[in-house]
């Protein structure tokens, strides 16, 4: 939120230094994240002086150029070559001089001596847009003939100069979205800090408002009264729109806010001023002289100001007249009811409307306006006539209308403002600190809160309608603590701990000697946002929208719900990666997901009964094993490479990979994929990512992925040891091969599972170094070659034990399966 300097001194009588006011914000809770400097005139004219032309001829080089010399005070007139059409001996002009900067928008030129077409230009005669003093180029800009030679441009012209505060609003502040709240806050904390009530908020004064006639009278009928509580507006006719004063776009222009015509002007700058949004509606497009405040059927459409046709939802709040919607409530306005230059009466709207309703609206529209970003934090019930007189007798005096009618006024309800009893004993105990009841009335006082009572023992007060996140003692205390100053709380000399004697979790600390063997192994750790878009499980039909986790008032359609896995996390970061240049990459993530089963009801007892979290660790791999170099191949990355440090993970955690059982998954979310499983549960699921599911991310290329339950693993890892050391045994290993022909269908996890069956005591590991499929076997076969190690931790294993355990593994795969050793 940007804050002009020069405009809160309207209502400050304050002329600190722009850093210190600065500090004082921040230490309030307005942190202030950037100071920038504003000239209404980019550059302030400097190195602009006025000259007087004292010939100017044809350039012999060039038709359209001409020769001239000026004088601009100095010893020597200046030769100065000029293109303007217009350009004539005896003018006063305006010239920029050597080592001037000129401006263009964003872009700089700095004016330097210079040939054209051969001829010496020593500067440059001057238009009013490459100046900033206007939009023309016709031609050069020509001063009256009393206009003294040799003076700074800028003693001719109001210059504004003016530094803006960039305000890193939290959503809690909603009282401070304008300069007047912004003033507030200054004044008590000036006050507070000097001792003094020195510092008071001048609020415009609204006294003069009176109705001209009752030419121009429309109803106002709020159907919806949830949506809109109160709902403010009156007309004003015969006006003569048209630019605004140069004040009031200097002070928009200060906040970067566009000048439009002084009725729309009128409207930003009491929007910036008091918080409050206004709406301008031309009086012709009110059909029936009646303004409908309701919701429309779903699907509806509505053309917007911007030119584009939206469908309404259900919940939308329309502003409508007698036949059709005009605008959507505190969101966008309509294309066809707006303020025009041949404009002559408005009726303008001045309304609360429910946060929800406008967060929806807007968020489901992807409109974020100065009007929904205040609507949505909340505003101000009891503001809004206050913010319409104000801009009416703005209107009267800038653009010379007349109101037309008495101000319309329907609340749905009487609103009582809070009232909040804070005792001194527990304020401070918050603090920490004794803080003196005669310091925390002016505080008070200074934020707008009325005191009701006071004793020895508390305070009692009303909370103003524009705080509205303030409504109990803590919220109180919150308030005073800001202005009083969180650097004046003392540190304390001791600490209170409370000593837990329980066992401790060694979940976090397994966790992070995972994070730490992947990083080690080339692995960068991804942290994505818990928050996804719905579009990813509504389009992949391996997962179910109806288990979405969703979020009532989603900042965008980008993050509407919870996410049920990992995997589209890591493939937008990979996306990203590859989109700059960076293709190969491993990559890993220890997050949550989340799940809704509408299959189990909540009660008041068990309101999350249905809702889900468990931790997951999900790894991804794609490209290149190496970066490319010129003394190896390129050698892409492949799903063995991803299976090897999966499988390390369980490793490291102490788990012998004979206990699982390893079979083949079919699904859309991967091409192939292995699921491990260990007491009927599924730990891990590894494959190659389907192209279906890459598509989502926009990627191309091969990606191996591969999912670990992280919560069932450490439940059924309870005393969750890390792998202990092993020394290496006394006794030699011994290697046999096996040559076996088998059905396509059989897959060597389902060989090396029998194979351990079979032999439980010697056998330690089971390989396989080659496949054949081809015509010197039978159709519908392959041949595996398998490697078999035996050995014993007590002795030397002798040919006959060796050959008794081969024996037994031969019968068993050929009784399994149906297997014959190949010839």
């Amino acid at each position: 939120m940007k804050i002009s300097y020069n405009w809160l001194k309207q209502y400050i009588n304050c002329n600190l230094p722009a850093e210190e006011v600065a500090e004082v914000l921040t230490a309030t809770g307005l942190e202030v994240e950037d100071i920038i400097p504003f000239e209404s005139v980019k550059g302030s004219l400097k190195g602009i002086v006025t000259g007087k032309v004292l010939s100017c001829v044809q350039h012999p080089n060039a038709d359209r150029l001409s020769l001239t010399t000026v004088d601009v005070g100095g010893e020597e007139p200046l030769a100065i070559v000029c293109g303007a059409p217009n350009v004539a001996a005896g003018q006063k002009v305006l010239v920029a001089t050597v080592g001037t900067t000129l401006y263009s928008g964003d872009a700089a030129f700095e004016i330097k001596k210079s040939k054209i077409r051969g001829e010496v230009s020593e500067g440059m005669i001057c238009a009013e847009d490459e100046l900033g003093l206007g939009d023309s180029h016709d031609g050069i800009m020509v001063l009256p003939d009393e206009t003294k030679i040799g003076i700074p441009a800028a003693s001719l012209f109001n210059i504004e100069q003016d530094v803006v505060f960039e305000i890193g609003l939290t959503p809690n502040r909603s009282d401070a979205m304008s300069h007047l709240g912004v003033a507030r806050d200054l004044a008590a904390a000036l006050n507070h800090r000097n001792g003094s009530q020195k510092y008071k908020l001048q609020m415009p004064a609204v006294d003069e408002f009176s109705v001209d006639n009752q030419n121009l009278d429309i109803k106002i009928e709020v159907e919806n009264t949830t949506a809109c509580p109160r709902y403010t507006g009156s007309t004003i006719s015969e006006l003569k729109v048209g630019p605004s004063p140069e004040w009031m776009q200097n002070r928009l222009k200060a906040i970067g806010v566009r000048p439009i015509n002084n009725i729309v002007d009128i409207t930003n700058y009491v929007l910036f001023e008091t918080g409050q949004p206004l709406h301008a509606f031309d009086a012709k497009a009110i059909t029936g002289n009646k303004i409908i405040v309701k919701t429309l059927a779903a699907d509806t459409a509505f053309v917007t100001l911007d030119e584009q046709e939206r469908k309404l939802t259900a919940n939308d709040l329309m502003i409508c007249n007698a036949e059709a919607p005009m605008c959507i409530g505190g969101v966008f306005g309509g294309l066809d009811s707006g303020v025009t230059a041949d404009t002559k009466a408005i009726f303008l709207e001045s309304a609360c409307f429910d946060s929800r309703y406008i967060r929806k609206t807007a968020r489901y529209h992807g409109l974020q306006t100065d009007a929904s970003f205040r609507f949505e934090r909340g505003t101000d019930i009891n503001i809004t006539a206050y913010a319409l007189k104000r801009a009416l007798l703005l209107m009267q005096e800038i653009a010379n209308g007349k109101i037309s009618s008495e101000i319309k006024d329907v609340l749905a309800k009487n609103i009582e403002p809070a009232k909040v009893k804070l005792t001194f004993d527990y304020l401070n105990k918050v603090a920490g600190q004794t803080i003196e009841p005669d310091i925390v009335r002016p505080i008070l006082e200074d934020l707008g809160m009325k005191i009701l009572s006071q004793s020895p023992e508390f305070i009692e007060m009303e909370i103003p309608g524009f705080k509205i996140d303030v409504y109990r003692p803590a919220d109180v205390v919150e308030e005073i603590l800001r202005i009083y100053g969180y650097n004046n709380i003392r540190i304390p000399e001791k600490v209170n701990a409370a000593v837990h004697a329980g066992e401790k979790n060694k979940t976090d600390q397994i966790q992070q000697q995972i994070a730490d063997m992947l990083a080690f192994n080339g692995f960068y750790e991804v942290m994505n946002n818990s928050l996804t878009k719905s579009a990813y499980t509504i389009k992949h039909p391996d997962f179910d929208q109806n288990k979405n986790v969703k979020i009532l008032n989603p900042l965008s359609n980008e993050l509407d719900v919870m996410r049920q896995t990992l995997v589209f996390g890591l493939l937008e970061t990979i996306a990203y990666n590859t989109n700059r240049k960076n293709p190969n990459l491993k990559c890993f993530e220890f997050g949550n997901v989340y799940q809704y089963d509408n299959e189990k009801k909540s009660t008041p007892e068990k309101a999350l009964a249905p809702y889900q979290e468990f931790t997951q660790l999900d790894l991804a791999i794609t490209g290149l094993r190496e970066d490319e170099n010129w003394n190896h191949a390129d050698q892409p990355t492949d799903f063995y490479d991803l299976k090897y440090y999966a499988e390390g993970v369980f490793t490291k955690l102490g788990f012998d990979l004979k206990q699982f059982k390893i079979q083949t998954i079919s699904n859309e979310l991967y091409d192939f994929a292995l699921s491990y499983e260990l007491n009927g549960k599924s730990l891990m699921q590894i494959g190659q990512l389907s192209t279906k599911t890459l598509k989502l991310a926009d990627i191309e290329k091969a990606v191996f992925h591969a999912s670990i339950h992280w919560t069932a693993l450490m439940k059924i890892n309870p005393k969750k040891q890390t792998k202990l050391f092993t020394a290496v045994p006394k006794f030699p290993a011994v290697r046999r091969d096996l040559a076996m022909v088998f059905d396509q269908k059989v897959n060597f996890q389902d060989l090396r599972a029998i194979a351990f069956e079979a032999e439980k005591k010697l056998l330690k590991s089971v390989g396989i170094f080659d496949v054949y499929e081809g015509d010197k076997i039978p159709k519908g076969k392959k041949s595996y070659a398998l490697c078999f190690v035996l050995q014993d931790n007590e002795k030397t294993l002798t040919d006959k034990l060796i050959e008794k355990s081969m024996s037994r593994i031969r019968q068993a795969l050929e009784q399994s399966f149906d297997a014959t050793l190949r010839e």
